[in-house]
C-alpha cells in the first residue's frame, strides 16, 4: 500500500485483525482485498459520510458495504471486537470495573415524528381525505 491516511490502519494494526476475518475461497468474482475493504469502513464510520461518497481508492462503494453488512450479521465484526478486547484484557488494560455500554433508550411521542397530536388545547388530528 502506498501511503497511509486518516482513518487507515498500519501494517500492525491489520495483522492483529486479519485472521479473523473470512477466507476468500477463489469462487465467481475476484474478491476486493480486505485490508482496502476495512479501510473504506472505518473511512465511512470515522468520517460521517454517506456510503455512496467513499473514495475510490476504497473501491465501490457498494462492495465495502455489502461486506460491513455481512461481516456485521454472520458476526466477523462482533468476533473482531472480542478478539482485540481479550487482547487488552490480557495486557492489563481494561478496567473491568469502568466497563459497560449503556443502551437507554427514550421512547418519543408521535408528534415528535410529525404525527397527530393528542393536546386539548384544540388542535386536533387532520381528517382522513378521500381519494
Amino acid at each position: 500500500m502506498a501511503r497511509r491516511r486518516r482513518y487507515e490502519l498500519t501494517d500492525e494494526q491489520f495483522e492483529r485483525i486479519e485472521e479473523a476475518l473470512p477466507e476468500v475461497d477463489g469462487r465467481g468474482r475476484p474478491y476486493e482485498d480486505h485490508r482496502k475493504v476495512v479501510n473504506g469502513i472505518f473511512w465511512v464510520l470515522r468520517s460521517g459520510a454517506p456510503w455512496r461518497d467513499l473514495p475510490e481508492r476504497y473501491g465501490s462503494w457498494k462492495t465495502v458495504y455489502d461486506r460491513f453488512r455481512r461481516w456485521a450479521e454472520d458476526g466477523t465484526l462482533q468476533s473482531i471486537v472480542e478478539k482485540l478486547q481479550g487482547e487488552l484484557d490480557a495486557e492489563g488494560h481494561i478496567d473491568w470495573e469502568q466497563f459497560n455500554v449503556d443502551s437507554t433508550t427514550i421512547r418519543a411521542s408521535r408528534s415528535a415524528a410529525g404525527g397527530p397530536t393528542d393536546d386539548k388545547k384544540g388542535t386536533e388530528p387532520p381528517e382522513k381525505t378521500r381519494e
